[in-house]
This record gives structure tokens, C-alpha cells and sequence, in this order.
């Protein structure tokens, strides 16, 4: 399957940070989720109930980050695996997220691929 959604550098402002000076103050982070899902039931019906809602999706993503805090940005993109697979219908998820604390670069950036588990 290759149906994908991409939401593509969403911004949002997350407390992230090793120093608890950096975690005081949200900061700007671009997140990007790229959903697998196959289309072919969203599209037979024209459904958005067979297909991922990525408005919700994205509103959703806000308020559960802004409710918690992270030192890394890359437990932040495994729990925003998790999250994602948890609550919503995709079989994979991938994930890169950008954050602006190094002067002399443009980001530092972190990638995931996650699956949704196996069925037993």
C-alpha cells in the first residue's frame, strides 16, 4: 500500500528542552506526519469517516502537546507515534520534527517510522 497523508511542517509550541530554562517557554517546533491508510473505502464512498480527518488530527495534536513536556525531541516524536496509532486509523506513521535551538544551523531534526503492532 502506498496511500499516504502528509501534514507537512505543522507548526505548534511545545515545551521541549534538557535545560528546565528551555523548558519553561513553549518553542516553535514543525512537526511532520506522514499517515499511511489505505484510500480505496474513502474514495469508493467519498467518506471521511474511511479516511483520516487531518483537521482534527492536527487540533488534537495541539492540545495533547500542549499539556506535556519533553527533554528530547525525540521521545517527543516516539510518544507522537504512539499517540498517533493509538487514535487513528493508520498502519504506519512517520514522523520528522524540526527544532530551532542551534544558531549555526537552519534546525536539528529528528525522524521516526513507526507500524501499528501486530495482531495476535
Amino acid at each position: 500500500m502506498s496511500d499516504i497523508i502528509e501534514i507537512n511542517d505543522l507548526k505548534v509550541c511545545f515545551r521541549v528542552g534538557v535545560p528546565d530554562i528551555e523548558r519553561a517557554t513553549p518553542q516553535v517546533l514543525l512537526i511532520t506526519l506522514r499517515l499511511h491508510h489505505d484510500f480505496r473505502a474513502a474514495a469508493a464512498k467519498d467518506d471521511l469517516q474511511e479516511t483520516i480527518d487531518y483537521d482534527y488530527l492536527t487540533r488534537s495534536l495541539d492540545e495533547w502537546g500542549k499539556q506535556r513536556e519533553w527533554k528530547l525531541i525525540e521521545t517527543l516524536a516516539c510518544h507522537l507515534a504512539d499517540w498517533v496509532l493509538l487514535h487513528f486509523p493508520v498502519s504506519k506513521v512517520e514522523i520528522t520534527i524540526k527544532k530551532y535551538i542551534l544558531e549555526q544551523t537552519r534546525h536539528v531534526a529528528v525522524m521516526i517510522k513507526r507500524n501499528q503492532p501486530a495482531e495476535s
